[in-house]
């Protein structure tokens, strides 16, 4: 077990990269913690398979270094690096027993056999697989067998890291909250560095100790689930992160204040003049129809998703989602929108501005 650092790696398909688009990973300096759990997320095409088969060695990366603790493992083989891999579709034997799936990396090592037996015992016991042990894994549910997948990947209790990518994908969805919980369970109990890699934003923030959001080859921001929900250094994580995502608005920013339009918007912060590409950012949350005094807005819809509803409205023409609250009495085309100071953002060219405390 050991930590992993990423020191400037990036990697292009094309022989001689003169700009950002030549690479499918630009440079990326970050260290993966001992013990952490870490998820990938990202759209299609963003990067975030690349850089975990460079760190599983099935690629060799274009610049930088790899290492794992303060061995230097960039050009090293999948064979040396001493990791696990699980993948989307389960990689087991038929043939064999559950027992004998999940025995057989330890076997392959060598280990004494009541090590292996006790080894053994213990996954299954987290995976809740111990009643199947005896069981061939060809009439296993699919379910079952990506358990025993999990397991496999898990077993060895020497590796540098866990690598998953995108593991629940063939899971039946009402399955999946089951399997999260339950690796996640296994990830407190082992002490393990994993690195899990998902398109979907509810197996990262649950899954995850820290989140790396990547867009376009760029980690975009590392931070964990609250803090991209609650501050995204970007406006593309803003977008990614909730659904539905951030409101964005193109705004004037002077002191405390952003000017939307004709109308004037109370901020957490004070910010100097900033008229140049900006606009504020707040969470649909954070946006809620009022009675009381606000911003005049249209109403275009309201969903009612049963726990909560969500109102489509505009203001000055530009498109919001606002939160409809508990008894909200208001009818007709025309409502008032109120906005949580402290949680409406300001961006520049995309880039979330710093203020100071007002």
């Amino acid at each position: 077990m050991t930590r992993i650092a990423l020191d400037g790696i990036a990697h292009s398909y094309v022989r001689h990269p003169r700009t950002d688009k030549d690479y499918a990973l630009r440079p990326l300096h970050h260290v993966w913690e001992q013990g952490m759990a870490y998820a990938l997320l990202g759209p299609s095409g963003c990067g975030k398979t690349t850089l975990l088969n460079i760190i599983s060695g099935l690629i060799i990366p274009s610049e930088g270094r790899l290492l794992f603790g303060d061995r230097d493992v960039t050009r090293l083989p999948t064979e040396q690096r001493n990791i696990a891999q699980v993948f989307q579709f389960p990689v087991i034997y038929d043939t064999m027993t559950v027992a004998e799936n999940l025995a057989f990396p330890l076997r392959n090592r060598k280990m004494p056999k009541a090590l292996i037996t006790a080894r053994v015992a213990e996954i299954a016991a987290m995976l809740e697989l111990t009643p199947d042990l005896n069981r061939r894994a060809r009439g296993l549910t699919a379910d079952a067998k990506q358990k025993i997948s999990l397991g496999r990947g898990l077993v060895r209790s020497d590796v540098s890291a866990v690598l998953f990518d995108e593991p629940l994908t063939v899971i039946d969805p009402a399955l999946k909250w089951e399997l999260r919980s339950k690796l996640k369970a296994v990830h407190r109990a082992l002490d393990l560095l994993m690195i899990y890699v998902t398109h979907d934003q509810t197996e990262a923030l649950t899954f995850a100790d820290r989140v790396v959001v990547m867009n376009e080859g760029q980690a975009v921001q590392i931070g964990t689930p609250e803090e991209l929900f609650e501050r995204p250094d970007h406006t593309f994580v803003g977008y990614f992160i909730g659904s539905p995502g951030m409101n964005f608005l193109p705004a004037r920013v002077e002191g405390n204040r952003a000017y939307v339009g004709g109308n004037t918007i109370a901020l957490g912060a004070a910010y100097p003049e900033l008229t140049d590409a900006v606009q504020i950012g707040v969470r649909p949350d954070f946006t809620t129809l009022t009675d009381g005094p606000g911003l005049t807005v249209q109403v275009r819809r309201i969903d009612d998703f049963g726990r909560k509803r969500l109102a489509h409205v505009t203001l000055d023409g530009l498109p919001l989602v606002a939160t409809v609250p508990p008894g909200w009495a208001g009818d007709g085309s025309q409502a008032r929108v109120g906005f949580d100071a402290p949680h409406v953002l300001v961006y520049r060219n995309d880039v979330r501005v710093e203020g100071v405390a007002a």
